[in-house]
């Protein structure tokens, strides 16, 4: 017998806490996936960035949320990442080199503006 692939066989499940403060200020946050392969247990974050696509809507919801405690300069590194897998991601998902490699481009001028990594000559 063979199983289609639309069908679901296992769930897996991410949990994100967020601990406020009395302004209802994130002041820390936990997450904790099942099959995480290191550690079944809570990890503390200090920032998050969460995208959703609808698939009725078309539209994308999100939640970004980030601790008091988060400096600038961790925001920095943290889009500088963030954006560089996005744009892998990117062309992992659609192939298409050229758009890729411009969203490349963006991510190296912004770790350089940012000092997250250092110019090119």
């Amino acid at each position: 017998m063979t199983m289609s692939k639309t069908e679901v066989t296992k769930k897996s499940e991410i949990k994100i806490t967020v601990g406020l403060n009395e302004e209802n200020v994130p002041i820390k946050m936990e997450w904790q996936a099942k099959d995480n392969p290191s550690s079944n247990d809570y990890k503390e974050c200090k920032a998050m960035l969460l995208s959703l696509f609808d698939k009725e809507s078309l539209d994308t919801m999100k939640i970004d949320l980030w601790t008091n405690e988060m400096q600038v300069i961790e925001m920095d590194r943290f889009f500088f990442q963030t954006l560089r897998a996005l744009s892998d991601t990117y062309f992992k998902a659609t192939q298409n080199k050229k758009l890729a490699s411009d969203m490349q481009k963006f991510v190296q001028y912004f770790g350089e503006q940012t000092e997250i990594i250092p110019k090119q000559e």
